[in-house]
């Protein structure tokens, strides 16, 4: 009994669904609409969090060693700090690699590479480059690489200069603008989320409204609200699926366009990004499309079926 009454509301829902036309159709469009900002802001945020990476990237702490520093020392060191939870990752350069940087950016400056050749040999030591998992945990490597931690006692007379002081209030800076950008970020989401629902459900609201006789007609022969209002949820659910299918053919040469004209001011390959995360994008918009239209078409009959 009780799957011939849901095939029966599924067959309800779709006749009056196409039986509505013009109707459903600008339903149809408005929650593609919706899907199309969620679509955009997940497009956002890949890309405030590309530019995010790119710049947590840029910043590091380097440790400089005295030209006498043993290698086995150094990598030792640097096998200690990849074991803290805080780094992401540690570069080793040796002498002559530190020397050839220096040369490279200073090949216009012909007084300080003579100065260099004057001398009979390298003057620069060994250097560790170390990035942080996030920028506010540069702190925390700095206090470990003092020389007062029991674990640095063994590197004693090694390290020649950390750079932390000189670049913490750069690291300050980047650490409040990172956050800064995030909070913004959930922020407008929430702000386009909230506007574009609202704006689905009056229009969801507007379509039952058109229906309010029907309904009236239907409660006073006696009919259930389940099965008024189950072909409104089954309208809502067509809604949101044909909505977010439309989405993802929409958004395909959108992110083509945005990949030939916006590549290098975005800072990423939206349709190389579209096509790796299709699978999870697609199920988010029609979750998302089928979510809001089915609360809609539930909540905008509650009024007619006066429960």
């Amino acid at each position: 009994m009780f799957w011939i009454s849901f095939k029966r509301i599924i067959r309800s829902g779709i006749i009056n669904f196409r039986r509505a036309g013009t109707v459903s159709l600008s339903s149809v469009l408005v929650v593609t609409v919706m899907l199309s900002v969620v679509g955009i802001i997940i497009f956002l945020q890949a890309t405030l969090q590309t530019a995010l990476q790119s710049i947590r990237d840029r910043v590091d702490v380097t440790v400089s060693f005295v030209t006498s520093a043993p290698e086995e020392k150094i990598l030792l060191l640097k096998n200690d700090l990849e074991q803290l939870p805080e780094v992401r990752e540690v570069a080793y350069k040796e002498r002559e690699a530190v020397l050839a940087d220096f040369r490279d950016r200073h090949q216009d400056d012909y007084t300080s590479l003579r100065a260099l050749d004057e001398l009979s040999q390298n003057p620069f030591g060994a250097m560790l480059t170390i990035r942080a998992t996030d920028p506010s945990q540069y702190e925390t490597i700095a206090n470990f690489l003092e020389e007062e931690n029991p674990s640095m006692k063994k590197y004693s007379g090694l390290v020649e200069r950390i750079n932390y002081s000189q670049n913490k209030e750069v690291i300050e800076r980047l650490n409040g603008m990172i956050s800064g950008a995030e909070r913004l970020g959930l922020i407008v989401t929430l702000i386009l989320a909230f506007i574009s629902a609202l704006i689905t459900y009056n229009t969801i609201r507007l379509a039952i409204y058109i229906s309010k006789e029907e309904i009236g007609i239907m409660k006073l022969v006696g009919a259930e609200n389940k099965y008024i209002r189950g072909p409104f949820l089954i309208e809502g659910v067509l809604y949101g699926v044909i909505g977010a299918i439309t989405t993802l053919i929409i958004f395909i040469p959108v992110t083509l366009w945005a990949k030939h004209n916006l590549l290098q001011f975005l800072g990423i390959d939206l349709f190389s990004y579209y096509g790796s995360n299709f699978l999870q994008i697609a199920f988010i918009l029609l979750v998302v499309g089928v979510f809001v239209s089915v609360l809609s078409s539930f909540v905008a009959t509650r009024k007619y079926l006066k429960i």
